[in-house]
């Protein structure tokens, strides 16, 4: 096939697919796993543990960022770890009914988090490359959220409703999630097949040249960003920010899934994804467009106090429903579309701090720096969330994540934000 320019091919045959691809890997590996372990009987105590350990590889990504440049073509790394990833999908799908499935699952997932890692500093690249001028990246980051978001629901949501309704059918949840994650391999695999084939191959598109200052330049980048004003409240600010989400999230679908007698709400895992994964999905990106409507309207420094109230005050209705165990779909429905909508509309003032933190000569890599301060702020909590909830229970415990938000407040007390930060001019 003859090279093509991003010219002379459409982003609209690639932007759309590429972005999906990004966070097929991603649902996976932080959701998907969380529901199938839970559908397999392994404990809160170790899911909770284990799949926290999965966030590492974005903790990590800024680490091994400049191997993407040094080697190879940002084109070349995309299609190569959307075909890694397609592979781990279908190993998982094979490890599920091998004994020792839990161990050898999670290692496939360990190497399929450090893919999907991979692929996001690479597609990431890419799309600079293949969209050059700003005109044209502009335009294209609405679709990008928006297929990135259809691939949350198609996984949240879609995914696990299938396997809901083949664990119904067949009563083998093994078999169930072996279908599902075979599935997403073959998608991912036929995505893979297709970048191959349409992505264009920009002119600056190649791997750095290896000299001994790019290494020396790479330690001076890490280095400026830990000499920023105000580096100690920055860095409390990432990793507090989320304190008593990080905590929640890993016990949302536990919780939900329990049997009423073990303190949750016995949702079936079809109706999980239903209301977590499709309408608390919608209702999260509602609140991330909410989000950055009001930051353009009055700035962050003027929105992010009553944006971190409408964040973390909707995480008392995990405190309802432990405390009222309503029966209605409706109204568990209701309460987690609440609390999903807050939780994308603080989130948005978080992303904008990081662009904030990380304006300057070196904006990729320390808002790299950034995402992996947000990853270990959400690896560390996740971690002893199972234990916490199993010597505490489920109300106790979504009391504690509740208290575990005031840190939050507090670091956004310290931290200093530009005045008209994120504020639309004129």
């Amino acid at each position: 096939m003859s090279r093509s320019s991003p010219q002379q091919r459409s982003p609209w045959a690639w932007v759309p697919s590429v972005s999906f691809s990004q966070a097929v890997p991603y649902v996976a590996v932080m959701l998907l796993s969380t529901v199938m372990y839970k559908n397999l009987g392994v404990s809160n105590d170790d899911l909770a543990f284990y799949t926290s350990w999965l966030y590492l590889p974005w903790v990590l990504k800024p680490l091994w960022s400049p191997v993407v440049d040094l080697f190879g073509t940002k084109r070349h790394w995309t299609v190569l770890m959307q075909l890694v990833s397609s592979a781990a999908l279908a190993a998982v799908a094979f490890t599920l009914h091998l004994p020792q499935f839990f161990a050898l699952s999670l290692a496939v997932l360990w190497l399929m988090a450090f893919a999907s890692a991979t692929h996001d500093i690479a597609s990431d690249g890419y799309y600079m490359l293949g969209l050059p001028s700003q005109h044209q990246q502009a335009a294209f980051v609405g679709v990008r959220s928006a297929f990135y978001k259809l691939a949350m629901i198609a996984g949240q949501g879609g995914l696990v409703y299938l396997a809901g309704e083949l664990i119904k059918s067949s009563n083998d949840p093994a078999t169930a999630w072996s279908v599902v994650f075979g599935i997403t391999a073959a998608i991912f695999l036929a995505l893979c097949a297709y970048h191959q084939l349409v992505l264009p191959r920009p002119q600056g598109d190649h791997s750095t040249a290896k000299t001994g200052a790019l290494w020396a330049d790479f330690i001076e980048t890490f280095r400026s960003f830990f000499r920023k004003q105000g580096i100690g409240s920055i860095i409390g600010f990432l990793l507090l920010y989320r304190l008593g989400e990080a905590q929640l999230l890993k016990m949302a679908a536990p919780f939900l899934l329990d049997p009423r007698a073990q303190g949750g709400l016995g949702l079936t895992t079809s109706e999980f994804g239903l209301v977590y994964g499709t309408i608390g999905v919608v209702a999260l990106v509602l609140g991330g467009i909410a989000g950055g409507i009001v930051i353009s309207r009055f700035g962050l420094k003027q929105a992010i106090w009553p944006m971190l109230f409408i964040m973390h005050v909707p995480d008392l209705v995990f405190v309802y429903l432990a405390t009222a165990m309503p029966t209605s779909i409706e109204v568990i429905a209701g309460c987690l579309a609440v609390e999903q909508f807050g939780y994308g509309f603080g989130f948005a003032a978080f992303m904008l701090y990081m662009i904030m933190v990380a304006d300057g000569e070196h904006k990729t890599a320390h808002y790299a720096i950034c995402t992996g301060f947000m990853a270990l702020g959400m690896m560390l909590p996740g971690m002893i969330s199972g234990k916490l909830q199993h010597l505490l229970g489920y109300q106790n415990f979504f009391i504690w994540a509740c208290i575990s938000t005031l840190p939050a407040f507090f670091m956004t007390a310290l931290v200093d934000i530009k005045p008209g930060f994120g504020k639309k001019q004129g």
